[in-house]
């Protein structure tokens, strides 16, 4: 068993690409992930869960067909499976996310910005 808590501030010092998840924690089925977000992402929707967005630092928009969701640092928003959603920031966001195991960072979309394959930091 791991005693070392994990520590947000160092693992964002670990990188600096964006829009590029990293695993920092599994829990059951479930992966912890953090990402450095700046512009625009894919509309996207993940069809078989949920997916929530926790702000660590900075402010990020979560955009949907019918509104858009303000987050700023410390707060937390759950997307309901299947609806289709757009994460935006206009100045670099650090967030973490939690879902499912193998749970593709552009859902339904596909694209150039998929990641099979995330890696751990």
């Amino acid at each position: 068993m791991q005693t070392t808590p994990i520590n947000f501030t160092e693992k964002f010092g670990l990188f600096s690409e964006q829009w590029s998840p990293k695993i920092i924690a599994k829990m059951n089925d479930y992966h912890f992930k953090i990402a450095k977000i700046q512009g625009e992402f894919v509309w996207h929707s993940h069809p078989e869960t949920d997916e929530v967005f926790i702000v660590i630092a900075g402010e990020m928009q979560i955009a949907f067909r019918d509104g858009v969701a303000a987050l700023k640092a410390g707060e937390m928003f759950m997307v309901p499976k299947n609806i289709e959603h757009k994460p935006i920031a206009e100045q670099e966001c650090h967030i973490l996310m939690v879902e499912p195991a193998g749970t593709l960072n552009t859902g339904d979309a596909g694209g150039e910005h998929t990641l099979e394959e995330v890696p751990w930091i």
